[in-house]
């Protein structure tokens, strides 16, 4: 193919023109007519003429090849890309690996955690020391046809269109035959469109499936529709939940409490040290000073290591209502009628074969679609939405469509337009057959007709009744296909008429006219994008939830509001279209927000419109898709949900979780997970602050109120408490498998605490009741066990009945901690939680081990069998004391802090309300100014 700089060409439109910069129109201005599409705006412009002129480019050539040519880079083109851009995005700013691992080094706590990590390494070591021990194609046209890569495409180049081309710019159409579209993954859409006066906009990311166009491209790179899509998903969203938002929040200010109380026992134990020095009659040497600062210090880091939640920073990562597939639902066939898809194959049992024959026969020789494999390598028809619907429903029968094609011959045939809104094709009939489908004397040609059935019924004279006879239309058939065609666009049935007539092979047939007259009605076929599975279930389940479902989609209002109501989601509130919904004050759209539940026509624009909204009001907001068009949305809500399957890479990409089996119920499973992590966090949280606050008490006043500055819990006792406070306390209770109880109650709210009152009424309680039972050992556990603390032996067994008394505590309080509300039954599905029972009985035997064989490494010793049942005995208390908190009355407690639940601010029986409200006004104005009427009628 001849370079682009070789094409000797006449030249554009003038040089006058050419000279006379900048351009007509600039990015803004070509962006308005494509989002959303706006055929009056493009009339306003003076339509693709004019939008031609004021790109400077000539419809037979397009660009001249060294138009604006640098002197030096001898680079073509600068003055337009200056002006629109080039087809490239800028490539996304790419994060190194050390620049990962220095942000997720920046955390405070992880910081603290370094500092004492290296502090206790420090001093380890001195102690030890001094013991001594490929690009995409397009296509230009620039007076001839060249291929050039899709980034030197510019602004005012004639591209050229074909059947499985994916359009990488937006244009506006020009010329072409049958050019169609697919923008279902631009604008979730699931119709394929035609191209041409009515609409004319051409969008980047869409693809060609009939036909063929030229067109004018308007928009190219980060100005065009996909462009600017791909654009939002850099910067839309937060990387965080609100959950780990909280998270990091208690982390903090947990950190923060935990050094404040070691700094102050730091200054207490080193003040009370240097005092008892003092008053001591040999004030201790440098050696003693440090020896006794190294123990103060490691007893601080240890304070810090156990006040610190380090389980806490644990992140977890982990046409949507519809199929994006247009199906036969119901129909009306030879007068006998099919309810839905699963009765299809009864109804042809109920026909004539040889009225089966025609129907079957006009369905695939009247149809343009084919099959072929996708890119999965699956078999699947290819061609217009409905035409392969209708073949899906011949198929379900067994047909062998290209079989059928093989045995006739086309005449001629008539494409679908949207001007007549049919198709039309006349085949030859075969010589042999069933007695309704041959050729015969006077019969040689049959015209078969499909379309929209107000047109096609009326171009009929007769009908097909079961038996495969022709009947005359009366008054009362034709009634009877006007209500079915009514009842199935209420449904949001897209109705298609099919139709047929016989005749011989001398009748003329127009080039341009179809020959639409005296037909007989084969019946009517409702067809619809279908829902996805357990949708209608999985909307009931979210109400129940107190979870708002709001329908963001591309179709039209009146299909949307109709899918929107099958699926339980339109209940008589706000349903409007995308554009008007952009033009209305912000201050209008936040008022309409809660009433709002059916955004149609929508763009991308729209779609993050409505999220950011929401986000602003101080909403949750999850958001599913499987487009492109999803895209910004799903990137910016809190959760955004993808379909594995029909979604597309970019959808993908931009959300936070991809459902594998594109089940709409499995949001719903989501649901349940996710409230089951919110209430597995709180449930830690209690326990852990708990064992933070008992733990660091009982160290801090044991560590003051004893003679040589050390806390009755060592190092290593604090270190293992920590780890059963940590990670297995936090498998344990983040281990509760969800139940259908968490979808009986209201969401939380977004700005509720992540530790509410009946946590802290807990966490309290609890912790007072432990610090109260070991101090109380501290003072009288010798007395009670008849032990001589002054006794080598008898000390350490004390310390070990504390340390044991304290482990039982926590095991015990863990099952106390199963429930974060005022529930008493603790032990409820007990049985069911098999993770959290084995790291019980884990725990349990790790602290026998550690009790019977750990005296060198735990500082303990062996204890009898009466010690180890009174030790267990005083632990199993935090059971009853937690029955005895919940108990606590909160009646004056303020309900705005026991209540933390969500509630939409406008209930669906309001809206039905207010739905009724308005219809009465509305029939009551009207039948007054019909009355006034009738009354002035009179008069005259």
């Amino acid at each position: 193919m001849p370079p682009r700089e070789s094409l000797e060409t006449e030249p554009l439109i003038n040089e006058e023109t050419r000279d006379s910069g900048p351009f007509a129109f600039n990015v803004e201005e070509l962006q308005k007519l494509v989002d959303p599409k706006n055929l009056d705006l493009l009339r306003t412009y003076g339509g693709p003429e004019k939008i031609l002129d004021g790109l400077r480019v000539d419809c037979n050539y397009g660009l001249k090849s060294d138009e604006g040519r640098d002197p030096i880079s001898n680079a073509p083109f600068q003055e337009r890309q200056k002006h629109f851009g080039r087809n490239i995005l800028p490539k996304a700013n790419q994060q190194s690996f050390f620049y990962l691992v220095w942000d997720a080094y920046c955390d405070r706590t992880l910081i603290l955690l370094s500092v004492a990590a290296l502090i206790s390494l420090a001093l380890g070591i001195s102690e030890d020391l001094s013991n001594k021990d490929s690009n995409g194609l397009g296509w230009l046209e620039d007076g001839n046809e060249q291929q050039i890569s899709v980034y030197e495409i510019n602004v005012g180049d004639i591209m050229l269109l074909e059947p499985g081309d994916i359009v990488a710019v937006d244009g506006i159409y020009l010329s072409g035959h049958n050019l169609t579209c697919d923008e279902s993954s631009a604008t979730g859409e699931s119709d394929a469109i035609r191209k041409g006066d009515n609409d004319p906009f051409i969008l980047s990311g869409s693809k060609i499936t009939e036909g063929v166009g030229r067109i004018v491209v308007i928009a190219v790179g980060v100005n065009s529709y996909f462009g600017k899509t791909m654009m939002a998903l850099r910067h839309g969203g937060s990387d965080e939940t609100p959950l780990q938002i909280k998270l990091d929040i208690v982390a903090e200010q947990i950190a923060k409490l935990g050094v404040s109380v070691a700094l102050l026992m730091l200054i207490t134990l080193v003040v009370k040290y240097f005092v008892n020095a003092a008053l001591s009659d040999n004030f201790p040497g440098l050696e003693e000073i440090a020896v006794a600062m190294v123990s103060i210090i490691v007893q601080i880091i240890t304070i810090i290591v156990v006040a610190v939640p380090e389980g806490v920073l644990c992140s977890d990562k982990t046409g949507t209502l519809t199929q994006n597939k247009m199906t036969v639902m119901t129909g009306f066939l030879s007068q006998e009628t099919f309810e839905d898809y699963n009765d299809i194959p009864q109804w042809k049992n109920r026909v004539n074969q040889d009225a089966y024959d025609i129907i079957t026969q006009g369905i695939v020789v009247n149809s343009s679609a084919f099959e072929d494999k996708d890119e999965k390598g699956q078999l699947s028809f290819v061609g217009s939405k409905t035409e392969v619907a209708l073949l899906t429903f011949c198929k379900e029968f067994g047909i062998d469509y290209r079989e059928l094609r093989s045995q006739v011959k086309q005449i001629k045939v008539y494409p679908f337009a949207s001007s007549r809104k049919t198709m039309t094709t006349i085949i030859k009939l075969p010589s042999v057959g069933t007695s309704q489908s041959k050729a015969s004397e006077h019969v040689g040609c049959r015209i078969y007709v499909k379309g929209a059935s107000e047109i096609v019924l009326k171009s009929c004279t007769s009908y097909m009744n079961a038996e495969g006879k022709t009947q005359k239309f009366d008054d009362k058939s034709k009634l009877k296909f006007e209500q079915i065609i009514s009842e199935y666009a209420n449904k949001a049935l897209r109705t298609i008429c099919l139709a047929y007539r016989d005749t011989s092979t001398s009748e003329h047939f127009d080039d341009d006219n179809a020959p639409i007259k005296d037909l007989i009605c084969l019946g009517i076929v409702g067809i619809q994008d279908p829902l996805r599975p357990g949708v209608i279930e999985s909307v009931e389940k979210f109400r129940k939830a107190g979870v708002t479902v709001r329908m963001i989609t591309g179709d039209n209002l009146e299909t949307a509001k109709a899918i929107a109501e099958n699926a339980g989601i339109y209940t008589k509130g706000v349903a409007i279209t995308g554009p008007d919904f952009r033009v209305l004050p912000k201050e209008k759209q936040i008022e309409m927000l809660p009433r709002l539940q059916v955004l149609a026509r929508s763009s991308p624009t729209d779609k993050t419109i409505v999220v950011s909204l929401l986000k602003e009001s101080g909403e949750v907001v999850a958001v599913t898709g499987d487009g492109t068009n999803d895209g910004p949305a799903l990137k910016m809500a809190d959760v955004g949900f993808s379909m594995g399957i029909a979604g597309t890479e970019v959808a993908k990409e931009a959300s936070s979780i991809i459902l594998m089996d594109d089940n709409f119920n499995s949001i719903v499973n989501a649901l349940r997970w996710g409230r089951a992590v919110n209430d597995s966090v709180r449930k830690f949280l209690q326990f852990q602050l708990t064992v933070n606050i008992a733990a660091v008490v009982i160290s801090f006043i044991s560590a003051v109120t004893s003679d040589d500055n050390e806390s009755i819990l060592t190092a290593v006792q604090l270190l293992w408490i920590n780890l059963i406070m940590d990670t297995l306390a936090a498998l344990a209770l983040a281990t509760e498998p969800p139940t259908d109880e968490l979808l009986s109650r209201l969401p939380t709210l977004k700005d509720a605490s992540l530790i509410n009152y009946r946590m802290w009424k807990m966490i309290i309680g609890q912790a007072i009741f432990q610090i109260a039972v070991n101090l109380t050992l501290l003072h009288l556990g010798p007395a009670v066990f008849h032990l001589h603390i002054d006794h080598p032996h008898d000390k350490a067994v004390f310390r070990t009945l504390v340390f044991n008394t304290f482990v039982f505590l926590q095991v015990f309080n863990e099952i106390n901690c199963r429930r974060i509300d005022d529930h008493l039954n603790v032990f409820y599905d007990f049985f069911h939680n098999h993770i959290f029972i084995i790291i019980q009985v884990i725990v349990i035997t790790a602290q026998i081990l550690i009790i019977e064989y750990g005296s060198v490494a735990f500082g303990t010793t062996r204890l009898t069998w009466y010690q180890w049942l009174v030790t267990i005995l005083i632990g199993s208390l935090s059971i009853p004391i937690g029955v005895i908190i919940r108990l606590i009355p909160n009646s004056c407690i303020p309900e705005h802090i026991l209540d933390e639940h969500y509630r939409p601010k406008v209930s669906k029986e309001k809206m039905l309300w207010e739905h009724a409200t308005h219809d009465i006004i509305t029939r009551t104005t009207a039948l007054k100014v019909f009355k006034a009427v009738r009354r002035d009628t009179k008069k005259v």
